[in-house]
């Protein structure tokens, strides 16, 4: 393939950070127009699994993913980031269900070049400075791949056609779910090998917290609830992250460990690592395990072949939490579908084994209205007392002031007369 002459390329840029407008698909004031095809480039960060590599982004590096059906909890992750640009290897909405993470990154205004093919993992590496311009990957003046840039109109193409194939996912889905609950029987029904931890769950509040979907907007939302009830914090995987972002300490941490930083795993929280049913790593979580070993961090293994999130909400109903307040989890049916029919099991099931005893934070930020202690409500009484006090005095000290100017300017108009 020809490459433009460099008088004809424009000028590349890169982009700013998305963090306001990344999650609800907006643009900034002062942002550059919403992918208007000029080159971008930067630093491309490599990694097969997309929340592995969510940890290692910065703004204005190119991420590189093998991502199949992005979904939606992932696109925002990558979005407040502040990337410049994200290449897929794969199709970002393959068909089988409409999945909307490729909407979320180009309504934030970020470059997606689908289906690249996994080649380029092979001509591009971590830290390399690539140049992303329409269809095409640039190092230095070589094209390295070429594939889909996706627009509005293309994805909402896609997403139409996608979603002729609901029936068939949700009957794949019924079929899917009987499998995983013969499988994870005793967990779901008894809660039957749940681990032993040290943190105290019975009778608290629990808030586990998943770096999902609008993960950022719940955390602030439940601020004032988390500063009365102070419950239990559990982050999992990169919810830690999360967390600590916020300016709040992870009680727990569970999940593979592989997507979580060093600072979070050394914070103290108590480590719940998750491994196969069998009670050893899986192929999936050995980078996790293995960086434990290599920080010298002693984790609790839950042997489950559940979603980490689920792990977390099993664990803490196990143990008696309540209520439990779930931050960025898969709510709706729109979410479940963009989970993929494994994942969708093991939420479903879960959320029918805990019951009403899970609350999802929007609803908790909405209804919530903070009490006032008793505390709080001597302090703001004693404070008025003291105010009303303080303007009884000044009104009384300001009468006498004016009658005490009152009678010098009698006197002097008295001796004034005298002297005329």
């Amino acid at each position: 393939m020809r490459l433009p002459s460099p008088a004809s390329r424009s000028r590349p840029r890169t982009w700013p950070p998305a963090w306001a407008t990344a999650l609800v698909g907006a643009r900034a004031p002062g942002r550059p127009p919403i992918d208007d095809g000029a080159p971008v480039s930067g630093r491309v960060r490599v990694d097969r699994r997309t929340r592995r590599l969510i940890g290692r982004l910065r703004p204005g590096d190119i991420a590189l993913i093998d991502h199949v059906d992005l979904d939606r909890g992932v696109a925002e992750a990558l979005a407040a980031t502040g990337v410049a640009a994200v290449l897929n290897v794969r199709p970002s909405i393959s068909g089988r269900y409409p999945t909307p993470g490729a909407q979320v990154l180009v309504r934030a205004g970020i470059p997606l070049v689908d289906d690249l093919g996994a080649g380029i993992f092979d001509l591009v590496h971590d830290g390399d400075q690539i140049t992303v311009d329409g269809n095409t990957v640039h190092s230095g003046d070589t094209v390295v791949a070429a594939g889909t840039r996706q627009d509005l109109a293309r994805i909402g193409e896609a997403m139409a056609q996608a979603r002729n194939g609901l029936a068939v996912q949700l009957e794949a889905f019924v079929s899917n779910t009987v499998e995983f609950l013969n499988s994870e029987r005793d967990l779901l029904l008894d809660g039957a090998g749940v681990p032993a931890i040290q943190t105290r769950l019975a009778g608290r509040p629990c808030v586990v917290v998943v770096r999902g979907y609008s993960y950022l907007d719940d955390l602030a939302a439940l601020r004032p609830y988390l500063r009365e009830y102070a419950p239990v914090l559990i982050g999992v995987d990169g919810g830690a992250d999360a967390l600590l972002e916020a300016g709040l300490r992870p009680d727990l941490i569970v999940g593979d460990m592989d997507a979580v930083s060093d600072e979070a795993l050394r914070c103290g929280a108590e480590l719940v690592v998750r491994v196969g049913p069998t009670g050893r790593a899986s192929l999936r979580n050995n980078g996790g395990t293995g960086r434990l070993a290599a920080l010298n961090l002693a984790a609790v293994p839950f042997p489950a072949a559940v979603a980490s999130e689920d792990l977390a909400i099993l664990l803490a109903d196990a143990k008696g939490a309540t209520p439990i307040v779930a931050v960025g989890t898969h709510a709706t049916m729109d979410e479940f579908l963009d989970r993929g029919r494994t994942g969708m099991a093991s939420s479903l099931l879960t959320r029918l084994r805990v019951g009403a005893k899970l609350v999802d934070a929007t609803v908790v930020a909405r209804l919530y209205r903070p009490t006032i202690g008793n505390h709080t409500l001597a302090v703001t009484l004693a404070t008025t007392i003291v105010a009303m006090a303080g303007a009884a005095w000044l009104a009384m000290s300001g009468q006498s002031i004016v009658d005490q100017l009152s009678l010098w300017w009698d006197r002097g108009m008295v001796a004034l007369r005298g002297l005329l």
